[in-house]
């Protein structure tokens, strides 16, 4: 029985476990850093926290006899990313990463590009007031010089810390969002800019609400993909392991 880990948290990395199981003589391994409450988790073995870095993901592989490796995080968790790489490149695990499509601007977007969270700060000041802010809470202290500002944030989850920017809104919710709902959104909290992170998938209808709407988008360009195999749809990872194993 060859064991595949699938590194998740993503609702591609549930269909890789899916693809995976279909295979007589493959055992998916699920494995989610453990950042949200009660995530969506495949019928299949899963284990919830960090490895300990590139190392401790290196001893993992062997200690499990683990035969291949599936890297389905998100687009923006470069650092498992390159970790992952690294501990398969030392155990001399094959390993493939599927990444999302990312979102390509259309005739009507506003789109301004920047490189991380700390350029769209410097350029929120220049084109708003009030903003949507959906990038997650790992940057909501590039923003909190930022007192002039009023933001609403929207997260998966509530905060452990208090939020530190001096005017905002928290909202709940996890996606994927409607566009009639995204649109009332920005409506009812009279939004004049929204900041997101080109993550691709199913959160796309901000950014349709923000173009119908004749909004600017700061939107922060992706990490750059780990080196080695990269697809893009589960199509591509079932050929691989038709081809591999």
């Amino acid at each position: 029985m060859a064991k595949i880990l699938i590194l998740g948290g993503t609702a591609e990395g549930v269909g890789v476990t899916k693809v995976v199981s279909e295979f007589s003589g493959m055992e998916p391994v699920y494995s989610l850093a453990g950042a949200t409450k009660s995530p969506n988790l495949p019928n299949c073995r899963t284990r919830v926290g960090g490895f300990g870095g590139a190392d401790g993901l290196s001893r993992y592989l062997k200690q499990e006899k683990i035969d291949g490796l599936v890297d389905a995080t998100h687009p923006y968790a470069s650092q498992m990313a390159n970790h992952a790489t690294l501990a398969c490149e030392e155990s001399n695990i094959p390993r493939i990463k599927l990444l999302r499509p990312a979102w390509t601007p259309v005739p009507g977007d506003d789109w301004h590009g920047v490189e991380n969270a700390v350029e769209a700060a410097k350029l929120i000041p220049e084109i708003a007031k009030r903003v949507f802010l959906a990038t997650g809470h790992k940057d909501l202290p590039t923003f909190e010089a930022l007192s002039e500002n009023w933001f609403l944030v929207r997260l998966v989850d509530a905060p452990k810390a208090e939020i530190s920017l001096h005017k905002h809104q928290l909202i709940l919710g996890r996606g994927p969002f409607d566009l009639e709902a995204e649109t009332q959104l920005l409506r009812t909290h009279k939004i004049d800019a929204v900041i997101s992170k080109n993550s691709g998938g199913s959160t796309y209808a901000k950014i349709e609400a923000a173009r119908n709407l004749g909004l600017p988008v700061i939107m922060i360009d992706r990490p750059k993909p780990p080196k080695g195999i990269v697809v893009d749809s589960l199509d591509d990872i079932k050929n691989w392991f038709e081809k591999n194993y």
